[in-house]
């Protein structure tokens, strides 16, 4: 059965890691995090509007690899 939740989730596994050729969906920044949305589309962000729409992308139930939240600019 086409677009099931296995087969989203084995999609999702099958990405590979962020590039530094790979931009924020929003402001064209590098790419600090992907957001996977249920629907099995992904979104990326800089770390600025990754920090920024964190808790909506939550509420929309979408996977954040790696936890999400991408290093503030200066921490250790």
């Amino acid at each position: 059965m086409p677009g099931t939740e296995g087969e989203a989730m084995t999609r999702a596994l099958a990405r590979p890691a962020l590039t530094t050729a790979d931009r924020c969906d929003r402001c064209g920044a590098a790419a600090m995090m992907r957001a996977i949305l249920p629907s099995g589309s992904e979104r990326l962000f800089c770390g600025h509007h990754a920090r920024k729409h964190e808790n909506r992308l939550r509420e929309l139930a979408a996977r954040l690899p790696g936890g999400g939240r991408p290093p503030r600019p200066g921490a250790p």
